[in-house]
């Protein structure tokens, strides 16, 4: 089992090598009782690496970290390798040849300071090409401390060996916790941050770095107690903020280098300095982590190697998508499309689901709102635009009832209500940041049609349930079932299609989704303000975060909670993310004009519109758009009908 020392306030209690020993498979040889004798070995390594120039997230004091540990081991005696800035094959040839020089006897020492992660249990250092963006890569092309621990020891079994990780061990993915590692015999892994905790930077150094220096420093010979000092200092300082651990099967009495004659950092960490500190070493993607797992599988799930799905099921284990990966993996191989993994190419990537920056239909309610999204995907083909309908008479900005060409229509008892809305034209698009909502053009709705006065709810889909049609699906984030006025969520668009389809033989009228062009016409309600009801939020409007009450974080208010907009509309922004018909183009260039669906043959990303309760203001606005897998659910994604005007 591991044998872990757990750095909690100030006491200390580690695992040493008594029992480690006897309990690898290759016995260590006998050492001396004494605590001060030395561990004979021809020579000293080590392999020092900086890795600080990220494209996302670059860290400051890495590089710095990596001079100083060279210059501190240097003074220990030790033949010194200094790396910086690598990426998975620089980071690969670099052990490569340290292990190389390696003799059976050799005390090695590797130090890495950078971004890591902890995936499936495994603590992994991230070269400069691994991006949060490209979530497979945070996989595919890290390297686990596992994996540098096995090259080391393999061989060598009575040479001392050491790994130093002052980098996060913060987990991105889904939650595994640490899996069972037997070290071999001598052998020591320090780890900056707990298991699912972040490594700090302050000042000059990383946190535990600063420490480590100061411990090498003493003028005391390095044993195992010196990385455990470095750890319990930080410990203390960070008032239990970091915690650095420990793994050890290494005595207590080998000494791995003679006093130093470098002088110790006289600068004792600062608490409160340590305290305060707020730049990390790892990922943490600002999607929720049901999102972050939808944007891994859409960078995949056109992959045509085996290596990208065996990543995703590391990350998800138990994933929504593990069936389906298995699947891939077993019909690839079956194909003789396997490539080894360590020489795949990066793997070709379909639409992502979420652009840059971060989108918002994802966040936790506790967490700060995103940006608004900015699409940056070029568009799929556009199809042919059909001409322009004739110009039909245009709405006013302060609409009448006659925009309607009737009151509530409800075809059948189990079926939505509906608002009949007369053809009309309007400015669709906005000339915000977001190039997604770009060019603002002139749309001319031709045709009168009816749209759902609410979202459909989950008694009405539940309808749809009983009657065998459609799947029972339960809201996810919810402890309780939701009540049967609530909007009903987590639908796919594909789900969308199965219910509007038999709610047409129910109902005797040919159901379907709006089109985006309809959708955006019905919700600003004759307006061209920024919002229905002006150019500035007003609490109480919309079920959106920080809009006012009524709202509740965990789950979105019963339909109809907030006013109606001027066509008698409720929560056409907020509440949830409503399905259209429209396949996803990150841009209306070429868009068409006369209301009806842009479609594409192969279309596998549809639009969203309206935001939900999780977002902010800035998703309420009349032209926000968003896109999402056609077949995936997400809890934040819901619908309403539509139908054509006989």
């Amino acid at each position: 089992m591991w044998r872990t020392l757990l750095i909690a306030g100030v006491v200390l209690t580690i695992g040493l090598a008594n029992a480690s020993a006897s309990a690898a498979s290759v016995d260590a040889p006998p050492s001396t009782s004494s605590a001060t004798s030395i561990a004979h070995a021809p020579g000293h390594f080590a392999l020092v690496i900086g890795n600080a120039d990220y494209i996302d997230h670059p860290l400051a004091s890495a590089a710095h970290d990596a001079a100083d540990m060279s210059a501190a081991l240097g003074s220990l005696g030790f033949d010194v390798t200094r790396r910086t800035n690598l990426d998975e094959a620089a980071l690969r040839q670099a052990l490569d040849a340290f292990v190389a020089r390696l003799g059976p006897h050799d005390t090695a020492l590797v130090y890495f300071a950078g971004h890591g992660l902890q995936v499936g249990g495994d603590a992994l250092l991230m070269p400069l090409d691994a991006r949060a963006q490209r979530p497979a890569t945070l996989v595919r092309d890290t390297v686990s401390a596992r994996e540098i621990v096995g090259r080391m020891t393999r061989g060598r079994p009575d040479a001392a060996n050491i790994v130093v990780l002052d980098m996060c061990l913060n987990e991105p993915f889904e939650k595994t916790g640490a899996r069972t590692w037997m070290l071999p015999p001598r052998t020591l892994v320090a780890y900056a941050a707990a298991p699912g905790d972040a490594a700090i930077e302050s000042g000059r150094n990383g946190r535990y770095t600063e420490a480590l220096l100061r411990a090498l420093g003493t003028r005391a010979p390095v044993t195992s107690a010196t990385f455990a000092a470095a750890a319990s200092d930080v410990a203390q300082a960070s008032r239990g903020a970091q915690r650095p651990w420990l793994a050890s099967t290494l005595d207590a009495g080998i000494r791995l280098a003679d006093a130093s004659a470098v002088r110790a950092d006289a600068n004792a960490i600062d608490p409160a300095d340590s305290a305060n500190a707020t730049r990390t070493r790892g990922i943490l993607p600002k999607d929720s982590n049901e999102q972050y797992e939808l944007t891994f599988w859409e960078s995949i799930k056109d992959s045509n190697y085996p290596s990208d799905y065996e990543a995703y099921l590391k990350a998800y284990p138990n994933g929504r998508f593990a069936a389906l990966a298995k699947a891939r993996i077993e019909r690839l191989h079956a194909a003789g499309a396997a490539k080894p993994a360590a020489s795949a190419p990066p793997a070709a990537t379909a639409t992502p689901a979420a652009p840059a920056p971060k989108p918002a239909p994802s966040a936790p309610a506790t967490a700060a709102a995103p940006e608004k999204p900015r699409a940056s995907t070029p568009p799929p083909a556009p199809v042919a635009v059909a001409p322009a309908a004739p110009p039909a008479a245009a709405i006013t900005t302060k609409p009448a009832a006659k925009t309607a060409s009737g009151n509530e229509i409800k075809d059948c008892p189990a079926c939505p209500a509906l608002i009949p809305l007369a053809a009309g034209s309007f400015t669709m698009g906005s000339n915000n940041d977001d190039p997604a909502e770009k060019p603002p053009h002139r749309v001319s709705v031709g045709r009168a049609f009816a749209i759902g006065k609410y979202e459909v709810t989950v008694e009405q889909w539940n309808a749809c349930a009983d009657a065998g049609a459609c799947t029972r699906i339960a809201p996810e984030g919810e402890s309780a079932p939701p009540p049967g006025n609530a909007p009903m969520r987590n639908v796919s668009w594909d789900d969308a299609q199965v219910y509007v389809k038999w709610l047409s033989k129910v109902g005797g009228k040919a159901y379907r989704l709006p089109t985006e062009a309809e959708w955006e016409y019905a919700a600003r309600g004759g307006t061209q303000s920024t919002y229905w009801w002006g150019d500035q939020m007003k609490k109480g409007t919309a079920d959106c975060k920080d809009c006012g009450d009524p709202y509740k974080p965990d789950a979105p208010t019963p339909v109809g909670s907030f006013a109606a907009n001027p066509y008698g509309l409720y929560d056409m922004n907020g509440s949830v993310w409503e399905w259209v018909a429209d396949c996803w183009h990150s841009s209306y260039k070429n868009a068409p004009v006369d209301g009806r669906a842009w479609d594409d043959p192969s279309c596998s990303v549809r639009v969203i519109r309206g935001g939900s309760w999780r977002e902010g203001e800035g998703y309420m606005q009349s032209a926000t758009r968003f896109k999402y897998s056609s077949s995936v659910r997400q809890s934040q994604n819901g619908f309403r009908v539509a139908r054509d005007m006989e």
